[in-house]
């Protein structure tokens, strides 16, 4: 059994977020050691620790007992954590910690299906108590959705004639592993792909069957009002579609497009974000950390700052 995977820009991220006393928030707390570092560091720190695999709360429980009282622990996705927040008295953040990466004993283990290293179930759940797994999703979906959710949420190359491959195996029951999915992959593109483009087929599935575009979405329209004045959030991305999203939340991006395409005008009002950037280029890991780490080579870390109301 592996043990607690390293954190992922560990230094960079207090940098950011270890901004005094008060009350933190850890909203994917993984294997606890972000949350354990800051507890260790920030003398009157309280944390708010959720995740939603509750096999990662299992894991960080006992790593984080020490701090007693310090440390509050939820299963929570991030539409529950206004909830969670309530729970524990709704104190404005200090600072919160958004890492939308996957944890090395979540990848590790085949029973989760979360790696094609490894031959299990076709699951991708970060919570197997909720919502169909990737195996179920595929029985559901339509080559053309499919190919759509290969594209945006992991940039398939091909991902038509993926999705075609992926819903025939399907429709035939021979899509209920992970091995089975790289086959099918295979098959679809005239030979075992290199190990990135399956990593990128995962990653698409997973994203989907897991909402986390919604998820994120959701989060980063709580957090302006939970967090107090001057309190910093700190995000990690692994994904350039999840990255854009965060860049154009902190800059207050609406759905409506850049106001450069309408005439001066009819341009909408775009609303004054409620954060400061601390990050205006996203912050990578050093040469010696993706040597080290090579699960932080994609990492891309961005901080910014509650203005005052």
């Amino acid at each position: 059994m592996s043990g607690p995977h390293e954190p992922v820009l560990l230094e960079e991220t207090l940098h950011y977020l270890a901004g005094g006393p008060g009350l933190y928030l850890d909203a994917t707390l993984g294997d606890g050691g972000h949350a354990e570092a800051l507890l260790e560091r920030v003398d009157g720190s309280r944390l708010l620790g959720c995740d939603r695999d509750a096999d990662a709360l299992a894991r960080a429980g006992p790593r984080l007992a020490r701090f007693g009282a310090r440390i509050m622990l939820s299963q929570a996705a991030f539409h529950d954590l206004p909830g969670a927040h309530a729970r524990v008295g709704s104190e404005p953040l200090a600072g919160a910690l958004l890492d939308l990466g996957l944890s090395s004993p979540q990848l590790d283990d085949p029973e989760r299906g979360m790696s094609f290293r490894h031959d299990g179930p076709l699951d991708l759940r970060m919570d197997r108590g909720a919502g169909v797994s990737a195996a179920e999703w595929l029985r559901q979906a339509d080559p053309a959705t499919i190919a759509r959710v290969l594209r945006e949420r992991g940039d398939v190359p091909g991902a038509g004639r993926v999705a075609r491959a992926l819903a025939a195996a399907s429709a035939a029951g021979a899509l209920r592993t992970t091995g089975e999915l790289v086959a099918a992959v295979s098959r679809a593109l005239g030979g075992r792909p290199h190990p990135r483009r399956l990593a990128q087929v995962f990653q698409a599935l997973r994203m989907e069957v897991n909402d986390e575009a919604g998820e994120l979405d959701t989060v980063l329209a709580w957090l302006p009002g939970a967090m107090r004045a001057g309190g910093v959030v700190v995000t990690l991305a692994y994904h350039s579609g999840e990255d854009r999203r965060i860049k154009q939340s902190i800059r207050g991006v609406t759905a409506q497009g850049s106001p450069r395409r309408w005439p001066r005008a009819l341009e909408p009002r775009v609303p004054e974000s409620p954060w400061q950037e601390l990050t205006r280029r996203v912050v990578t890991p050093s040469a010696a950390e993706e040597s080290r780490n090579p699960r932080a080579r994609s990492a891309r870390l961005r901080a910014f700052r509650r203005n005052p109301s």
